[in-house]
């Protein structure tokens, strides 16, 4: 956890570990957000639409999946069923 000190003008350094990880540099932009006494700052996204682009590609399809386990559902349903037995 690292500890900042605000200044007489309201100024909090973000520290250099963290201003790295989350890819912050001079003009970037943040949202300081109040959850109820717990102040935090989150960087705001350049272009919101070019972030979440690709997001969810390569993937694999939920609807793919759903219908490949329907199938094995199928599959295993029919093979625990009772043979027909012929009455003659």
């Amino acid at each position: 956890m690292s500890t900042a000190t605000v200044s007489a003008k309201g100024w909090v350094v973000i520290p250099q570990e963290l201003r790295e990880r989350y890819g912050l540099k001079k003009g970037d932009k943040v949202h300081i957000i109040d959850f109820g006494g717990v102040v935090a700052i989150v960087p705001v996204a350049q272009n919101p639409i070019a972030a979440g682009r690709g997001l969810l590609k390569g993937g694999s399809s939920l609807t793919d999946e759903l219908l490949e386990d329907r199938r094995r559902e199928l599959t295993r349903e029919e093979h625990d069923l009772p043979s027909p037995s012929r009455t003659e």
